[in-house]
């Protein structure tokens, strides 16, 4: 597998990191970017070749993952379309549909991929949309790509890339925000920041283990630790009287929107 990245941002080198430590060779993997301290450091830190010379990283490659911002695909898509064989394309540019990459590029050879940032220390997980004329054989190499940074998930229809944008792409800034709000209430309630921090992220961090270790459900695992009467059946009456779960729902379902909203507006090309 010869692999160029157009773009050598922070997905990226994780993407890159990922798969030299499991084994995969410097010397197959090439980055275009025109940054050129960015070219250095990559070429320092991973030993890959890294220049802005497009045509020949595209050449010796047969998977081209296009890693630049989404307002920069329809731009990039232009200067491939000359450059382009038979290589397949992943996309880890976040709303820019697959169909519209496709028309773009006058090629259906296309893989739709939507890590999050946990990829950067290889526990992400990937939404993975393959159009039709992708082979079994492609979809299985763009895979073991992708799992370089963590898990992954198919899809069978693009629509859903929405719903993995609104879940698991943004899901983290979730997670994080939930954060904030405990260490807050944890420095109110007479701890400095440091002790904060480490008891709400060692709290989150246990809380993940065990729910990923047990077959319960979520909502079960949740009573077990809710006694009658008890401090956390408190805490929780207040989250269900605020209808917190219902705002969380209903945050996620507009961000899944605004992933389709996005979807139209960058596909206006």
């Amino acid at each position: 597998m010869n692999i160029c990245f157009i773009g050598g941002g922070n997905m990226a080198s994780a993407l890159i990191g990922g798969l030299l430590s499991r084994g995969f060779a410097a010397a197959h993997i090439r980055v275009v970017e025109i940054d050129t301290d960015c070219c250095t450091r990559l070429h320092a830190e991973y030993g890959v070749r890294a220049s802005s010379d497009m045509a020949a990283g595209i050449s010796h490659s047969e998977f081209v993952i296009l890693a630049v911002k989404p307002q920069q695909l329809h731009e990039l898509a232009i200067q491939l379309v000359p450059l382009l064989t038979t290589q397949l394309i992943i996309s880890i540019a976040a709303g820019v549909r697959a169909v519209d990459l496709a028309r773009w590029l006058g090629s259906e050879n296309i893989v739709r991929a939507m890590p999050n940032t946990p990829a950067l220390i290889r526990s992400g997980i990937t939404g993975l949309y393959a159009l039709p004329a992708v082979n079994a054989t492609q979809r299985h190499d763009a895979q073991t790509i992708l799992t370089a940074v963590g898990s992954t998930l198919w899809l069978e229809s693009e629509t859903m890339m929405d719903a993995i944008t609104a879940v698991s792409g943004s899901g983290p800034a979730y997670i994080f925000y939930f954060i904030e709000a405990m260490q807050q209430a944890a420095i109110e309630l007479g701890f400095n920041q440091q002790d904060a921090r480490r008891l709400v992220l060692d709290t989150f961090m246990g809380a993940t283990k065990l729910a990923e270790s047990s077959a319960d459900e979520i909502s079960l695992l949740r009573t077990r630790v809710t006694s009658k009467n008890g401090t956390t059946e408190r805490a929780i009456m207040n989250l269900e009287a605020n209808e917190v779960k219902q705002h969380i729902i209903k945050a996620v379902h507009a961000a899944a929107t605004r992933s389709a909203e996005m979807g139209k507006e960058l596909g206006a090309k």
